[in-house]
Parts: structure tokens; C-alpha cells; sequence
């Protein structure tokens, strides 16, 4: 068992924030080189250990900072992020190397084209250091799903780092780069961010283009930035937010700069605390951290309201009807014909034979289970009884949030009812799925939510961080900034 070392613990509490190392290197007062070449150092050294990426783009990054430090000695301005490393979860298209999905399926699989997101943070001076490890198709919620290996918790390498952007937070944690990239489906951003001590933001939904994004849920799913503060992962969300001709599910609505509003407190804030987010499933440093992080609310004035939301323990549920749905269908196009891992066949095999050995060799047993569970609630005879009737109560969660923000700005709770946990401490599926309790509904609800370090556990002898997630109403995102930059730096005074 290894705990997180010094220089990635001095990397988290860097005292300049993004915007500052951003500033530095437009201003020639820093080497963008320099600093891609001191993050290849690191992972080098250390990655062998955690195996956050799945591939490290070197070459590619030292020339695009090289580009950048001669841009700012000629005298021209190199983009707001400007020099800063950035890591992009494998799920994510982009020109440079491979994009897997941490599948068998796509193990080769090139984008001849930039995501949205990478488009607009490559015009903004961002450098891409490579791709991260996540649970095959960000079907997880512990990494361990990955065809290609585990993705190790800096903090305790035999814990998990959550899922399913494990890999994307792992990175940030461990001091490998300045923020990474991840996507959310029903927690994903939130809750490995939780367990590795990181900021994971996910915006609403349609707020961050998906194109470019390989689709789980269609529905559900949202691009969203890791960082080491709130302040950090607001520059990067100021770079990627917008709408875009390309997917026509963002929203056409205004965007004003966070980063540099994410310092103004707060003078009027009710922070609405669910009755059900004090559950006794949680564990106990979990439940002690959010109590220290209510008390820590009321000293900065902020009036604390109680709350029902009695619709937490259906959305379990609830999700794993929906995602699974639009999970089969959208990885039905990995027939080994038109996409992905082709099985080679047996004399006497016909299509039927491609299409079952294909899938079965290239996928595997978590996304195999959910596409057959989507197939099933979508087949004839079950669509009313399972995938109807979620939708009804998709309806219904988010009529209850509506009707909580009338109370109250923000919703505070635990963003995972447990921390790290051991490697394979959860072979059942539905304890996995569990971990997400309190993480899901915000996306079937389409709201934002943002996960912040609250604290500490010490579990064993080790200290491991507890996450506390803020949840707003729809493109309330200002808000929902402003309020966790507060309690940021209220839990960690």
C-alpha cells in the first residue's frame, strides 16, 4: 500500500491558481516547455504505478509548447489557457493518437477529427498530455472495468479511484497535469473526483458540446472539467462552454466568465441538506465531514435548509433503465462491419456468427450486462413496464428538484456514501451501482453539480479525502460556482 507522496499532495495545494500559471507564461515569465517537460517527468516516474493514462502524447505535447513559447516571443497572445496541460479522458475524440474507450472494441480506433471541446480548448493555448484510463465505454464507477488494466488511487494504490473518468482524476491527483477532462452519465465526473480529492464539475446538461464524445446515454451524458480548485475548473469550463452547430442538443443560452467571478461570495446563500443525504448508509467519516461542512456553511452566513428529496432511492433504479436503454442502442453500431473489433470466422459462420463473436471478444462483461439489460427493457412486451415508467419517474425527480429550489440555491450532501475502497471490495454489481446514490439524479434531472474535497478519513492509517457535491438549479452554474469556491475554502481552513 502506497499513500500519495509529498510532491503530488505540494502539486494539489499549488499556491497559484490556473489562471495565474496561464498569465505567467503569456507574459513570457514562464516556459510552457519547461512545464510540459516537468509533467512528462512525473509520469514518467510514477504513472507505471497508478496507470492513469492510456497513452502519453510527448512528442505531440512538447511541440505544441514549443509552439506556444515562440507565439508569446513574437509578441502575440497564445490563448487564455496558455501553456496549460490538460489531460482528456479516452472517450473523447481527437486528432493526436488513439481513442479506445478503454475497449477491446476500438483498441485501434484514430479520430480523423477534434471534439468540440478539444477544438476550442486547443484555440485557447491548452496543451494535451495525453488520454486517461476509464472503465471500458464509462460503464463504472471504479475503474476497474478498463480492458487495458486498473487505474490506481494516488492517495492508496490499493484503492480505486472511482469511475468511470478514474483515469482523468487520478491524474489531476497525482500532479500528472493542470486539469483534465472527463464525462458524466450518472456520476462519473463527480464521484472519482470525490475519492481522488479533486474538483469534478459537471455542467447541465447541453451547457458543453458532445460532439466528439463516444455516446453512452445520449441523454445523460455531459463533458465536464477536473482541476485542483473551483476557481481552476471554472477557466476550463469558461473555454469549452457554448453552443455549438455540431450537436443540437446544447443549449442557445448565454454564458458569462466564472473564473473570475468564482471569488465573490455570496452574501444571501440557502444551502438546502436532503434529510435523505444524512442516510446511515453513508460511512461515518463521510457523515462527519458534511456535518463539519454544515457547520462551516453557517459560520459564513449562508442559512441552512432542511429538505426532502424522497425520490433519491428510486433514481438508482431509475438510471439503470435509462442509461442501459440508450446504451444498446447507440453500441449497436459495433457490428464488426461498420465499426470496431471484427471476430475472424469459422467455415460454416454467417452474419449472425460476425455480429455475437465480434461483440463478445471486443466487449466486455459490464458493458455486455447493460447493453443486454437495455436490450431487455427496451424489447416488445417490457418497453411500458420498464422503460415507460422510468421515464415517468425521470419526470417526477425532476419536478422534485424544481420544487426544492424553491427553498433553497444549492443542495449539499455527500457526493459518495463511502471513500476509496479497496480494490475488488465490490464484486457485486448492485453495490457498485450503489456508490452513485446520490450522483445519478442529478442527470436525469439535467441539472449541474459540482464535487469538492470536504476533508479527510483516516482509514486504517491512511488518509484518504471525502467529497461534498453542490447541486443547482438548471444553468444556475454562477451560483453553483460561487457557492463551492465558499465551502472550498471553508472545509479547508
Amino acid at each position: 500500500m502506497n499513500a500519495i507522496n509529498a510532491s503530488s499532495v505540494a502539486s494539489i495545494r499549488s499556491p497559484k491558481s490556473l489562471a495565474e500559471i496561464c498569465a505567467d507564461v503569456r507574459a513570457g515569465r514562464s516556459s510552457a516547455r519547461v512545464r510540459v517537460d516537468a509533467f512528462l517527468a512525473e509520469i514518467a516516474a510514477r504513472d507505471g504505478e497508478i496507470h492513469a493514462f492510456n497513452e502519453v502524447h510527448a512528442d505531440a505535447a512538447r511541440a505544441a509548447a514549443d509552439a506556444i513559447d515562440a507565439t508569446v516571443k513574437a509578441g502575440r497572445d497564445p490563448g487564455t489557457l496558455a501553456g496549460a496541460v490538460i489531460a482528456i479522458k479516452d472517450n473523447i475524440v481527437m486528432r493526436e493518437g488513439h481513442t479506445t474507450c478503454s475497449s477491446k472494441m476500438l483498441a485501434n480506433y484514430r479520430s480523423p477529427f477534434d471534439a468540440t471541446v478539444i477544438e476550442r480548448l486547443r484555440a485557447a493555448g491548452a496543451i494535451f498530455i495525453g488520454k486517461t484510463n476509464l472503465d471500458e465505454f464509462a460503464m463504472g464507477s471504479s475503474t476497474e472495468n478498463s480492458a487495458f488494466g486498473a487505474t490506481r488511487n494516488p492517495w492508496d494504490t490499493s484503492r480505486v479511484p472511482g469511475g468511470s473518468s478514474g483515469g482523468s482524476a487520478a491524474a489531476v491527483a497525482a500532479g500528472f497535469c493542470d486539469a483534465s477532462l472527463g464525462s458524466d452519465t450518472g456520476g462519473s465526473i463527480r464521484q472519482p473526483a470525490a475519492l481522488c480529492g479533486c474538483v469534478g464539475f459537471k455542467p447541465t446538461y447541453g451547457r458543453v458540446s458532445r460532439y466528439g464524445l463516444v455516446a453512452f446515454g445520449s441523454s445523460l451524458d455531459q463533458i465536464g472539467p477536473f482541476a485542483h480548485s473551483v476557481a481552476d475548473a471554472a477557466l476550463v469550463y469558461d473555454t469549452i462552454v457554448g453552443r455549438d452547430a455540431l450537436d443540437s442538443t446544447t443549449a442557445d443560452s448565454p454564458s458569462t466568465p466564472l473564473a473570475a467571478k468564482v471569488a465573490e461570495p455570496l452574501t444571501k446563500l440557502r444551502i438546502g441538506v436532503p434529510r435523505e443525504y444524512r442516510s446511515d448508509a453513508n460511512a461515518p467519516a463521510v457523515a462527519a465531514v458534511l456535518e463539519k461542512a454544515i457547520v462551516a456553511a453557517k459560520a459564513l452566513g449562508a442559512e441552512i435548509v432542511d429538505i426532502d428529496l424522497p425520490l433519491t432511492d428510486i433514481g438508482i433504479s431509475t438510471y439503470y433503465v435509462i442509461a442501459p436503454a440508450e446504451a444498446s442502442s447507440n453500441l449497436a453500431r459495433y457490428d464488426g462491419i461498420r465499426y470496431g473489433h471484427r471476430a475472424s470466422l469459422a467455415p460454416g459462420d454467417d452474419l449472425e456468427d460476425l455480429y455475437s463473436k465480434s461483440r463478445a471478444e471486443g466487449f466486455g462483461p459490464e458493458v455486455q450486462r447493460r447493453i443486454m439489460l437495455g436490450t431487455y427493457v427496451l424489447s416488445s412486451g417490457y418497453y411500458d413496464a420498464y422503460y415507460k415508467r422510468a421515464l415517468q419517474a425521470r419526470r417526477l425527480i425532476k419536478e422534485e428538484f424544481d420544487r426544492a429550489f424553491t427553498q433553497c440555491d444549492v443542495v449539499l450532501g455527500p457526493t459518495s456514501p463511502v471513500v476509496a475502497f479497496p480494490f475488488g471490495g465490490k464484486k457485486d454489481p448492485l453495490s457498485m451501482y450503489l456508490c452513485d446514490v446520490y450522483t445519478v439524479n442529478t442527470n436525469i434531472a439535467g441539472i449541474p453539480g459540482i464535487s469538492f474535497n470536504g476533508g479527510y478519513a483516516d482509514e486504517l492509517g491512511t488518509k484518504l479525502p471525502v467529497g461534498l457535491q453542490l447541486q443547482a438549479p438548471a444553468f444556475a452554474e454562477e451560483t453553483l460556482l460561487r457557492a463551492a469556491a465558499m465551502l472550498e475554502r471553508a472545509c479547508a481552513d
